[in-house]
């Protein structure tokens, strides 16, 4: 697995296959392998990069230059593009929950870069935040109370209590009762920057009018039965990016890219398919 340093921190990342480049931003408490079913289904035609994000599976903890926010985690995206030699070529992006607000703030600093665009379940709970509609507000609310319980875990060190929470608001009540006693304890850890997402995710600056300005195709993957947060900001970037397309998987929930994989992925292929680079450019004279 290759390995760059940024900021102090070492960072890791996966590559594979050849041909259009596909960035594949995981989700909180995850790694970039949480796509190998996704990378399986693309190596034959195309270029794979899968980085660990800031404090998940073999990169570094964010080396505290400063306040954590999103933008940091784009420069990491962008120094991954960069050391695999892809440097300002076009790219497909693909995030999932974190990983896909990690991805809005990437397609808002760098729209020309884009050849699409795939969001699932996006957690860009700002949208949310900066709604005037009583509801939204309500829905936010209910976010930063969750927040809330994992900072403050992430202060005192009461780490399992806030992950077992964490885990059963996106999975369903009793997951976390469920899961391996090896994986309570791997999720445990990762508490803190677990924390440092919320953080970035809710206080994103920026406003839902920029995302008017992104033209690149986008699809948007949701879950029919994921928490009603992320299912209002999926239906708010359909509204907002000019480009977009809402998909709704009923039955999935949040993390529908590992219960629903199949249809995830061909969703995803297809989307992929219809803006491979140079598919709607007009033949040469």
């Amino acid at each position: 697995m290759p390995r760059i340093e940024l900021k102090g921190a070492r960072i890791a990342y996966a590559a594979a296959g050849a041909g259009d480049t596909v960035l594949l931003l995981h989700a909180t408490a995850s790694a970039g392998t949480q796509w190998q079913a996704l990378a399986e289904t693309l190596r034959p035609g195309w270029r794979l990069l899968a980085p660990d994000l800031y404090g998940y599976g073999e990169s570094d903890p964010w080396p505290g230059h400063g306040p954590f926010a999103l933008a940091e985690e784009v420069a990491l995206a962008e120094a991954v593009l960069a050391d695999a030699g892809r440097g300002r070529a076009p790219i497909h992006l693909i995030g999932h929950s974190y990983g896909a607000a990690v991805a809005l703030r990437f397609a808002v600093q760098q729209p020309e870069r884009l050849l699409s665009l795939t969001l699932i379940e996006p957690v860009a709970f700002h949208l949310l935040r900066e709604e005037s509609l009583p509801a939204n507000r309500r829905l936010f609310a209910d976010v930063r109370k969750l927040a809330a319980l994992v900072s403050n875990a992430a202060a005192s060190g009461d780490y399992r209590r806030a992950m077992a929470r964490f885990v059963d608001y996106w999975n369903g009540k009793g997951a976390w009762r469920r899961a391996r006693p090896e994986l309570q304890a791997a999720l445990a850890r990762q508490t803190p920057k677990v924390a440092l997402d919320f953080w970035a995710a809710t206080t994103e600056a920026t406003p839902r009018a920029a995302y008017e300005r992104i033209a690149v195709p986008t699809l948007i993957l949701a879950g029919g039965s994921s928490p009603r947060p992320t299912r209002r900001i999926a239906e708010l970037l359909a509204e907002s990016l000019p480009a977009s397309r809402l998909q709704t998987i009923e039955g999935a929930g949040h993390m529908l890219p590992l219960t629903h994989r199949d249809v995830a992925n061909a969703a995803v292929l297809a989307h992929l398919l219809r803006n491979k680079a140079g598919r709607h450019r007009p033949a040469a004279a």
